[in-house]
């Protein structure tokens, strides 16, 4: 069943433009109080934890969502500006009802969401979703005034955390001895991150760690590294360690500022993995790179692709009993340590890996070359269907010949934009773009 609101990430959108209104995220707050009281009916009255990100608009959607859930009869925890893992991680260790999270992520401050973690700290069931979508077009109606539910601030929301994230670093180690720059894109990290690899022994500098409500994710963090590789250059640092605006993703670098992206740093976490056991296999998504699915089958380490979204790949992780996942993106899962991506947690698995082997960013991935890749964006009107265009898919099938087991094709629509994607990996830059271009060449033939 399609969904009309949810999307693979909640809800998300421009703030002021449905369906991130004040009224809507209000009947949002109510319908989702609605289905959690049903769903906790046995149980007692249900409390939900609500973080934020660093947005302007984060107040106002606070309020509206509070309001909802108020009215619904449900009690709510304010954690204020928390990373999205922080809010998963937290719900489920305080046994609440369920997590909301205030946050577009990667987006620029014009936009703004809502996601929900279900009481276990993972993603809602689709199942629950659907309900809630179904909730939200009925009247909005409010419990009787001694049901309403009560808010109030949650105290050392931050500092539990912070003890969480160092607890998923080893006992016996410690970072000491490294200087790391630390950019926590003015998001939800950034009176966080700093203080977990300070506490660890790092020295610490941090950029993109002054929010205003309008900079979040501007110029800085994962989807901008190049901020972090300047800094370490400019410092002389050890590493670079960057988070997106809701400190889900992670981005890094080494001491000459060369960036590794989420396929790299999920081939270092298990290769470190595989030291002290068997890896039975590890996620991807239809965009990861080729080379790392030769780089596991090569250890014995069974691959899997899932759609694009770390939803899904976490979906197949927990269909194969797998640990591992991640995306190019920077959204990198590991299981045993947390039911979500967690920038923060990521990275001190890379690290703890570092430390282990002494080796470098550099050393641990002398074995995994990343094959380039060519994106072609195509304008094509609504509706068009590539499938439908005999001449690109016999063009597609010819590259797919001629590359054999060297390369891969990946042609997608856009979600969100009258857009095809076409993606070609290849031994070389060279081939990789002729045969992208070849197919792209194709759509108007």
């Amino acid at each position: 069943m399609a969904r009309k609101y949810f999307g693979t990430d909640g809800v998300r959108g421009l703030v002021g433009v449905s369906p991130i209104t004040p009224d809507f995220v209000m009947r949002l707050g109510y319908a989702a109080g609605k289905v959690l009281a049903k769903t906790n009916a046995a149980s007692g009255r249900p409390t939900v934890l609500i973080g934020k990100d660093t947005r302007i608009s984060g107040y106002m959607l606070e309020a509206a969502l509070e309001a909802g859930f108020a009215a619904a009869g449900v009690d709510v925890m304010l954690a204020g500006p928390m990373p999205t893992p922080a809010v998963a991680y937290l719900t489920r260790a305080l046994r609440l009802s369920a997590g909301v999270v205030i946050s577009a992520s990667h987006n620029p401050f014009q936009d703004n969401g809502i996601k929900f973690f279900s009481e276990h700290g993972t993603k809602l069931p689709d199942a629950v979703e659907h309900e809630i979508e179904a909730m939200i077009d009925l009247p909005m109606e409010c419990v009787g005034s001694e049901k309403l539910g009560r808010a109030k601030r949650l105290d050392h929301a931050q500092g539990r955390y912070i003890e969480f994230c160092k607890g998923t670093f080893p006992n016996e180690l410690d970072l000491h001895g490294l200087k790391i720059v630390v950019d926590c894109a003015h998001g939800a990290a950034y009176h966080i991150a700093p203080s977990v690899f300070h506490e660890l022994g790092a020295e610490v500098i941090a950029i993109g760690a002054a929010p205003d409500g309008f900079n979040i994710n501007a110029g800085f963090g994962a989807t901008a590294p190049q901020a972090m590789s300047a800094a370490v250059v400019a410092h002389k640092a050890d590493l670079g360690i960057a988070l997106d605006g809701d400190a889900d993703r992670l981005v890094m670098c080494d001491r000459t500022g060369r960036i590794y992206n989420g396929d790299e740093l999920l081939y270092i976490m298990v290769r470190d993995r595989m030291a002290t056991g068997p890896v039975a296999g590890a996620v991807g998504t239809l965009m990861t790179n080729m080379a790392l699915e030769v780089a596991f089958k090569e250890l014995g380490v069974g691959f899997a692709r899932a759609k694009v979204g770390d939803r899904y790949v976490l979906e197949v992780m927990k269909e194969n009993g797998w640990l591992f996942g991640g995306e190019g993106s920077g959204h990198l899962l590991a299981l045993d340590k947390h039911t979500t991506g967690d920038g923060i947690v990521s990275s001190l698995q890379v690290l703890s890996a570092l430390k282990r082997s002494g080796k470098s960013l550099d050393e641990c991935c002398s074995e995994l070359t990343l094959y380039p890749q060519t994106l072609i964006n195509i304008k094509v009107p609504s509706g068009f269907d590539w499938t439908q265009n005999p001449a690109m898919v016999a063009e597609k099938e010819a590259v797919e010949r001629e590359l054999a087991d060297a390369g891969r094709v990946l042609i997608r629509a856009s979600g969100t934009e009258p857009l095809i994607r076409v993606m070609v990996e290849a031994k070389t830059a060279a081939l990789a773009e002729s045969s992208a271009r070849r197919i792209a060449d194709k759509v108007t033939a």
